[in-house]
């Protein structure tokens, strides 16, 4: 099952209220925000995770995709945006 990250209904973003521990069943509750990674969409985590696959070679990932290599610059440039808007 997919972590959802933004709310089926309005589209706000989701937190993290409760966590439960597998092995002992340890609950706990809180508001947490969610890590900066799982508010990406899932291409974008892929994304990152091919950049990291790859040695950080854009050059690697757009012939992997094949795409251009200014196209995957672009789609780096616009996720790093992103990325710097969360913070």
């Amino acid at each position: 099952m997919k972590l959802p990250i933004v709310c089926p209904s309005c589209e706000s973003a989701l937190r993290v209220s409760q966590m439960r521990c597998d092995q002992c069943t340890t609950e706990v509750n809180g508001n947490y925000e969610l890590p900066l990674y799982l508010k990406l969409s899932r291409e974008e985590q892929e994304f990152i995770l091919e950049f990291f696959l790859t040695s950080g070679s854009i050059k690697e990932m757009a012939k992997q995709a094949e795409l251009s290599y200014p196209t995957m610059r672009n789609k780096m440039d616009d996720l790093i945006d992103k990325i710097q808007k969360l913070k």
